[in-house]
């Protein structure tokens, strides 16, 4: 299972807030159980219509299963913690949630 989440911060935000933001997600990828975590800003791509460089920040987290992905949701601390600290930094959050075909 993959969880994408993009993020479009704030623009007024202080140097120091954005800091801050961006070390709380990174330690997201370090959350144990996962296979694998990205955390990313806009490749600097050649724009083509497909492309949406809007956003600030993405973040892709590689769960083996539905039920690792449930637990981050719903028990996780570090998900938790990342959401009190950081909620106040963004307009927008758009979640895309991938299960694998066969």
């Amino acid at each position: 299972m993959i969880h994408t989440v993009f993020f479009w911060l704030k623009k007024d935000l202080t140097q120091a807030q954005r800091a801050a933001f961006e070390s709380e997600i990174i330690r997201l990828k370090e959350i144990s159980y996962l296979v694998h975590g990205f955390v990313g800003k806009p490749a600097p791509t050649e724009s083509r219509p497909v492309i949406d460089h809007s956003f600030d920040y993405s973040l892709t987290l590689h769960f083996k299963n539905l039920e690792d992905h449930e637990h981050y949701q719903k028990k996780c601390e570090q998900h938790q913690r990342f959401i009190d600290n950081c909620k106040t930094f963004w307009d927008r959050v758009l979640v895309y949630d991938s299960s694998p075909i066969h």
